[in-house]
């Protein structure tokens, strides 16, 4: 099947920072094994944004082969909200996927810290 409901897909998994979006399938795949210590084949959305951060691929096994996905952001300015600083892989949520592909950023705003009587 070439697309399903993404409610299906087991997880959905963001790669930080920049990824050379010269890398195919088993550069992408490679990475999921490697620096997400993760198994390629489940049933995951794996994102992946280059240094601009104006392209994304998606991989994904569908049963008997990988899936890639790819969109390019055109026009002045047009960039995803991604996580610039490398690190760990980052877990989504269906509804912080819709944030980042409407420019918005996946990451959970941090509020106030806790403040103490000897903070002042």
């Amino acid at each position: 099947m070439l697309l399903k409901d993404i409610s299906e897909y087991s997880g959905i998994y963001l790669a930080r920072g920049a990824t050379d979006m010269r890398r195919s399938v088993d550069g992408l795949a490679h990475i999921v094994k490697q620096d997400f210590q993760m198994d390629p084949f489940e049933s995951n959305l794996y994102l992946f944004s280059n240094k601009r951060r104006n392209r994304l691929k998606v991989l994904h096994w569908d049963s008997n082969g990988f899936c890639i996905y790819y969109k390019r952001l055109d026009g002045e300015g047009a960039k995803f909200a991604w996580p610039k600083k490398p690190g760990e892989v980052m877990n989504l949520s269906i509804e912080q996927l819709k944030q980042l592909l409407s420019g918005l950023s996946p990451e959970i705003p941090q509020g106030f810290g806790e403040i103490t009587a000897r903070d002042f």
